[in-house]
């Protein structure tokens, strides 16, 4: 049947007179479900924010946003129109606070994570009563509803790295906050009262397992020799060796909606490229390197960081064929993980390779396996 004015004109009338009784044809979907049939348009650019940008900014915030309990942080924002946060469902950012400043203590649906750049013993996130030192590296984890103030003691700055699931929460309208009433909460007089203290490989055999609203406090001291015990093994041939931040309970993702990783690219490691249906997040530890994202080359040094928008193709590259790159990165994988929508092409990465076999079993006479 050949299509005329007449019939595209009534079409067109038809869809009007829908709309006004808040409906809609299918037909009107078809063209963009076209696009599709590669996977999803990814959602933002790949984009970097250089530490040289991020200094600047904290430099200046402390003299346009003063008192001794400011919150000064900033979110770095995907430049592209539709994403408001650094990808679709995170936000990436920093903080920073002065010698003697305090954060306030409250809290909030959202879940949240620091990672440490400039730290000290005596910087430290209190988190549902627990007083968590925020050193070089450190990752600390605030739970959704967990309430959490940041105090800096030292005589020096205090910076890290915030990621949150601001534009998640927001979009699924699931934003609650709360302030404590104070500038600070109670602490926990003693160790065995803290939650975290459960999350240890011993732990009371006459409490029940709790699993949410655990704080916790992943020093980059142990990761850091965790990375170098595992430099030779094989890794992810698309990510290098890549260290898994696990739930100090379940051994699941490390927050319901955010997943951390730690990753080592050797001198001249080039991996292979992969996508997925998670966007990701990047800081750089240490090193310097380039990620291809797509057609564009993002070069990276120490202190920068940088976004992966999902089911983009991406590489990464250590340029120095003589000293290690290190990464911290943050995903939206476990949301995608439980609605069964995670997917990762060529191939999955994580997960896959089997455990190191036992020497025993190889050298046995008998050969035996159990």
């Amino acid at each position: 049947m050949t299509t005329t004015q007449e019939s595209v004109s009534d079409l067109a009338l038809f869809d009007k007179k829908l709309d006004e009784l808040h409906l809609r044809g299918q037909w009107q979907y078809d063209a963009q479900l076209v696009q599709l049939t590669d996977g999803p348009v990814p959602a933002g650019v790949p984009f970097r924010w250089s530490w040289e940008l991020a200094d600047r900014a904290l430099t200046e915030m402390c003299a346009a946003v003063s008192g001794e309990t400011a919150r000064r942080n900033f979110t770095f924002i995907n430049p592209a129109p539709d994403v408001n946060g650094t990808s679709q469902t995170l936000a990436m950012g920093m903080q920073i606070t002065l010698p003697g400043e305090i954060a306030p203590a409250h809290r909030h649906s959202i879940n949240a994570l620091r990672f440490v750049v400039d730290g000290s013993p005596d910087l430290f996130t209190a988190v549902d009563g627990e007083k968590l030192p925020m050193e070089d590296g450190d990752l600390i984890i605030t739970p959704a509803y967990s309430w959490h103030d940041h105090h800096n003691e030292s005589d020096k700055r205090g910076v890290w790295v915030d990621i949150l699931d601001v534009p998640l929460m927001g979009y699924l309208r699931q934003m609650f906050f709360e302030p404590f009433g104070g500038r600070t909460q109670p602490l926990h007089e003693d160790a065995a009262s803290c939650t975290s203290s459960r999350a240890a490989h011993v732990r009371p055999a006459w409490e029940a397992r709790q699993s949410s609203r655990i704080p916790f406090r992943y020093a980059w001291s142990e990761v850091r020799t965790a990375l170098d015990t595992h430099r030779h093994s094989d890794g992810s041939p698309f990510d290098g060796v890549i260290l898994h931040y696990a739930h100090p309970i379940s051994g699941g993702p490390t927050l319901p909606t955010i997943d951390c990783f730690a990753q080592l690219l050797r001198p001249g490691l080039r991996t292979e490229r992969h996508r997925h249906t998670s966007s990701a997040v990047y800081y750089v530890v240490e090193g310097t390197g380039t990620t291809v994202v797509g057609d564009e080359e993002i070069d990276w040094s120490a202190g920068d960081s940088f976004v992966v928008p999902n089911w983009m193709w991406h590489a990464h590259m250590n340029r120095s064929s003589d000293v290690d790159a290190v990464l911290f990165s943050a995903t939206d994988a476990p949301v995608l993980q439980a609605l069964g929508m995670y997917r990762e092409e060529p191939h999955h990465s994580f997960g896959t390779q089997p455990y190191p076999t036992v020497p025993g079993d190889l050298a046995s006479p008998a050969k035996t396996r159990a």
